[in-house]
């Protein structure tokens, strides 16, 4: 135990005895994938020709490198990443910057009080100015905004922008910033206590052409329900997996809007939030495109309220995937000029091909192999799995080890573990299908 704790240790924020340049992890980490689609495909060849027979082989092609060619490679890919990842040092741990809050807020009376107040609890020596935005409440979220804010000591100010869209909150507040380095924050997010700390200390130590640090955002109502029990692990294991991969190659492809830090002076330059239901994806898209790049920072947590319900839950989603298309109209990978920024944002471009394939591949294949037909859902598609489970298990032991130095404890949830892991993504693909949809036919834009 004490020879692990010490691996982890030196994986996160202490020096480590070697080097791996972030290119030849790059590189070892594709090769590792292709050796694995390599393998998968030439073990599949029986399936391919079983399925072929049945539905041509062009189509038997299209199906399985859908279903799992390339989640394998994807996988693969993630596992060895995840195992070379290695967060550099804090420069200073302490930080004593001037830094600005931004909180847009509509119709939040009853969560604004609690969100200020764990601004105020912050272990942060630098002086924090917070701004809450409210965006055409038509609660007293002003009033309650306000009193608390002065109650608690903040340096608080409360602006009314009654011109919806949270994109337009932000940019009033961004009008009024005067620091550095400005942090968004949704209004129902609660920080850990030094949440601020380790946030500032990243950017604050990181080269000077990275402009953004994504924060780590978590579930703090997974006990509602089985639903948000769910979530507590996408957001635990899966997001924060993509972040720890995307933020090893330097771009964080999204610095969300829930909670991340941003040089004041690249918003402005780039003309602020854009008017899109993916404000923050578009955002970062546009950072990364004028080559600066964007960190994640598993340390500084944060804890927000997630969907119970799944209308809620499928609205969501749906509205990150229509985010993603936005983001891709916007900036087009090969528009990026970070060799791995082009690769991660075109990694996009096959999103919505993979979860066509889940859908309408996938789940019926599920369905027939449950009545004995194994053409398109059957042993081979098992290959995927180890994979995904060999990942998680890694993602697990940082994240344990980061509850571990910010005295929290992983809450036992095996139930929601368990249907996460069976049968979350039957949830998410056609969801997201339904995103894709909404943005091809430029449906109403509905942000909750």
């Amino acid at each position: 135990m004490e020879l692990k704790e010490l691996s982890l240790q030196t994986g996160l924020h202490t020096q480590k005895a070697y080097y791996i340049p972030v290119k030849i992890k790059f590189l070892l980490s594709h090769l590792f994938a292709l050796l694995w689609t390599g393998l998968s495909i030439y073990i599949s060849v029986p399936w391919v020709n079983d399925l072929s027979a049945i539905v041509t082989m062009p189509l038997a092609l299209l199906i399985i490198t859908g279903i799992a060619y390339i989640p394998g490679y994807m996988n693969a890919f993630l596992v060895i990443s995840l195992i070379f990842d290695r967060q550099p040092p804090f420069k200073d741990e302490n930080p004593l910057k001037e830094i600005t809050i931004l909180v847009a807020a509509k119709n939040e009376a009853e969560n604004i009080e609690n969100t200020l107040a764990y601004i105020a609890k912050q272990d942060y020596n630098g002086h924090i100015k917070v701004f809450v935005i409210d965006n055409g409440s038509s609660d007293d979220t002003s009033i309650v905004a306000e009193s608390t804010g002065k109650k608690l000591g903040l340096d608080i100010t409360v602006i009314r922008e009654e011109n919806p869209g949270k994109f337009n909150a932000l940019n009033t507040g961004l009008t009024h910033v005067k620091t550095d380095l400005v942090i968004t924050l949704d209004a129902d997010t609660l920080l850990h206590a030094s949440a601020v700390r380790y946030l500032v200390a990243r950017i604050e130590s990181a080269p000077k052409d990275v402009c953004a640090v994504a924060g780590s955002v978590l579930v703090r109502n997974s006990r509602e329900n089985l639903i948000a029990r769910i979530q507590e692990w996408d957001y635990f294991l899966s997001i924060a997996s993509i972040k720890r991969l995307q933020g090893l190659y330097q771009g964080t492809l999204v610095a969300q809007g829930a909670y991340s830090v941003y040089k004041t002076d690249c918003i402005r330059e780039i003309g602020g939030w854009p008017d899109a239901i993916g404000e923050d994806i578009v955002l970062t898209w546009n950072l990364l495109k004028r080559n600066w790049k964007t960190y994640f920072e598993p340390l500084a947590v944060a804890f927000t309220s997630v969907p119970n319900n799944l209308r809620i839950l499928a609205r969501q989603r749906s509205r990150w995937a229509r985010g993603m298309i936005e983001a891709l109209k916007t900036t087009k990978p090969w528009q990026q000029p970070q060799i791995y920024t082009k690769y991660l944002t075109g990694i996009n471009l096959i999103m919505p091909y993979l979860d066509l394939s889940y859908t309408f591949f996938w789940l019926p294949g599920l369905i027939l192999a449950c009545f004995g037909h194994f053409w398109i859902v059957g042993p081979y598609t098992l290959l995927v799995f180890p994979l995904t489970f060999i990942s998680y298990a890694v993602l697990y032991t940082y994240q344990k080890y980061v509850f571990r130095r910010l005295n929290l404890k992983v809450r036992k949830n095996f139930s929601g573990f368990i249907l996460f892991m069976l049968g979350y993504q039957m949830i998410m693909s056609p969801v997201s299908v339904w995103g894709y949809a909404q943005e091809a036919f430029k449906l109403k834009r509905v942000w909750k």
